[in-house]
């Protein structure tokens, strides 16, 4: 079985049959979606929701994308008759799902090959990392079965040091 979710836990999926096709798409409809440089999915045949259910948005025609209405995280992409695709990066293990494919790739941005090139900046050389406590929902279920709790406002975002 896999399992998977939103950030925040109110939403949890199983998948009880082997996932098909994983890919990365450079379209702009996916870019603005997971407010990213590309969208990552995977047919989920057989994903039932065992905790809550999504909110939908119409993207086009032939697309809804179902999200967290709780914490915004995307979670599906549901073109009519096709299986379900979830969001690689809302499985528990993103891992089970490497990419085979790219689409879309008109919309790929000339920088997202050069970005493994860039400098590299490590946790300890920020320190300001330290001071950060998660509310995210871990990459499993709970025993209570409840979602994180999201804070009440969100801190000044810390400066770099």
């Amino acid at each position: 079985m896999i399992k998977g979710g939103c950030q925040c836990g109110t939403l949890r999926y199983a998948v009880d049959a082997p996932l098909g096709r994983a890919s990365v798409c450079h379209c702009r409809m996916c870019q603005k979606a997971m407010a990213a440089p590309f969208g990552a999915f995977v047919d989920a045949p057989g994903l039932t929701w065992v905790r809550g259910t999504p909110a939908y948005y119409q993207s086009s025609n032939k697309v809804r994308r179902g999200f967290c209405s709780a914490c915004g995280t995307p979670l599906t992409f549901e073109w009519s008759g096709a299986p379900i695709n979830v969001a690689i990066f809302t499985l528990d293990d993103p891992d089970v799902a490497a990419p085979v494919i790219q689409v879309g790739i008109e919309g790929r941005r000339p920088w997202v090959n050069e970005t493994f090139d860039l400098p590299v900046r490590p946790a300890q050389d920020a320190p300001w990392l330290t001071s950060i406590i998660s509310n995210q929902h871990p990459d499993h279920d709970t025993a209570d079965g409840q979602p994180a709790i999201a804070p009440a406002r969100r801190d000044e975002r810390p400066g770099e040091d």
